[in-house]
């Protein structure tokens, strides 16, 4: 999958239809997934913190598209005026729908950008595409051949979770304008700006009740753009071989305000609304900020990756989602995971298992909550029966834990998420 996505991004397809001054390819991703997920935890049975809706059983199953939507993409390279010229356009359905005679929703455009540039001096890429910052971090996730987390909470979506949340935050497709330097024997880096997005309040902090603790940029960071970065290096020494990488990004927000809205607290096991939260943060200037850093490593048919990075304002999850509270104060953020995979020899069959987290802290000013953790563990077997079929069978293990941060003495909730997913992913 990582390869797919990478040859997509760079429009550099082996083969392909040659018209006119043109090489043109058309590549791709179908997959669908059967899931049935168990609910647990003190949350059950409300609006929950994995996002169970109110009075819905402790189970349900789906038929789903996985991590990656399904994906078919059109590009074309060509050779004009010393430079390799280069575009790529996607469009991404799901394979999944809850509402009857509802075929409307299931549909994203992830890609849509230009290149160009000269392998002596690097490359430039206009439009949308995957972001820098993280990007490494979910391209080297097992789940992107699967599910991972989210199954039960998104079903009728384009895409679950995978690991997104639970390890790394997701990179996300992006508008952008970015340099890509020439590879040195091995070492490269790519740096410049994406759209400057909001900060909003995305996440259903509490069980039974929707959080409003998070102040809202209503000005889309200003006019000011994201700006993103990434070196990485590449090495192959005798059997091993493996990558390194960083990647960081920074992009001030603007315009921060909180409506007055309700705000819940934990009171026992159920989130109680007590009182209403007036505007009171200024229209000031923050700044976001993330970085990570990363490794994958591989030899005699065993990989290891190993990941970790942290934020200020930038959330957990969605970038720039809950990374600022009420009074406009950062939230510190961070998340980890390890993951170990073997393909077995002769039958081209990987088993992996990994685990993660993703932590948001609370401030002095979330009188409602101190904390929130989310991780999970995953197992996955992922077997080819042809060079472009592959069957998948994984278990995965999800929790998250929110905190009250009451100085009286700190009560949680929970909620688990228990997920087996059976089906295959084609690429083409």
């Amino acid at each position: 999958a990582s390869a797919l996505l990478a040859a997509a991004s760079s429009a550099s397809a082996a083969g392909g239809i040659v018209a006119g001054d043109w090489t043109l390819d058309v590549g791709g991703i179908v997959n669908a997934y059967y899931t049935s997920t168990k609910f647990s935890g003190n949350a059950a049975g409300a609006t929950g913190p994995l996002g169970q809706a109110a009075g819905s059983t402790a189970s349900t199953a789906n038929i789903t598209t996985g991590l990656l939507p399904n994906y078919l993409a059109v590009s074309g390279k060509t050779r004009q005026n010393d430079l390799d010229v280069a575009f790529t356009i996607s469009i991404n359905p799901g394979a999944s729908t809850t509402g009857g005679g509802d075929q409307t929703d299931q549909q994203e455009n992830r890609q849509a950008f230009l290149t160009f540039g000269d392998a002596s001096w690097g490359s430039i890429k206009l439009g949308k595409d995957l972001g820098v910052y993280a990007s490494d971090a979910i391209l080297n996730d097992m789940t992107l051949l699967g599910v991972g987390s989210g199954a039960g909470s998104l079903a009728g979506n384009t895409t679950t979770l995978g690991r997104i949340g639970t390890g790394f935050m997701y990179a996300d497709w992006k508008a952008q304008a970015v340099y890509t330097t020439p590879n040195f024997n091995g070492l490269s880096a790519t740096f410049g700006v994406t759209q400057a997005w909001n900060a909003a309040a995305l996440i259903n902090l509490l069980a039974g009740g929707t959080s409003a603790t998070s102040a809202t940029s209503t000005e889309r960071g200003g006019n000011e753009p994201a700006f993103e970065g990434k070196v990485s290096y590449d090495f192959a020494a005798d059997a091993v071989k493996g990558k390194v990488w960083a990647s960081g990004i920074s992009q001030k927000v603007q315009g921060l305000t909180n409506a007055t809205a309700a705000v819940t607290t934990i009171s026992g096991t159920t989130a109680t609304i007590t009182a209403a939260v007036a505007n009171s943060v200024a229209d000031t200037e923050k700044t976001a900020t993330a970085w990570d850093i990363g490794t994958n490593l591989n030899a005699a048919g065993f990989g290891l990756t190993a990941y970790y990075g942290e934020g200020e304002g930038i959330g957990q999850t969605i970038q720039f989602a809950d990374g600022f509270d009420r009074a406009g104060n950062k939230r510190d953020s961070k998340q980890y995971y390890v993951q170990g995979t073997y393909a077995l020899p002769g039958v081209g069959t990987k088993v992996g298992v990994s685990y993660g987290e993703s932590k948001l802290e609370g401030t002095a000013a979330d009188t409602n909550f101190g904390n929130i953790k989310d991780q999970m563990w995953v197992g996955g077997v992922y077997h080819p029966i042809t060079k472009h079929l592959n069957l998948v069978a994984e278990y995965a293990v999800s929790e998250r834990k929110v905190s009250d941060g009451s100085a009286a003495g700190d009560t949680s909730e929970s909620a688990t998420a228990k997920t087996v997913s059976l089906g295959a992913i084609l690429f083409f």
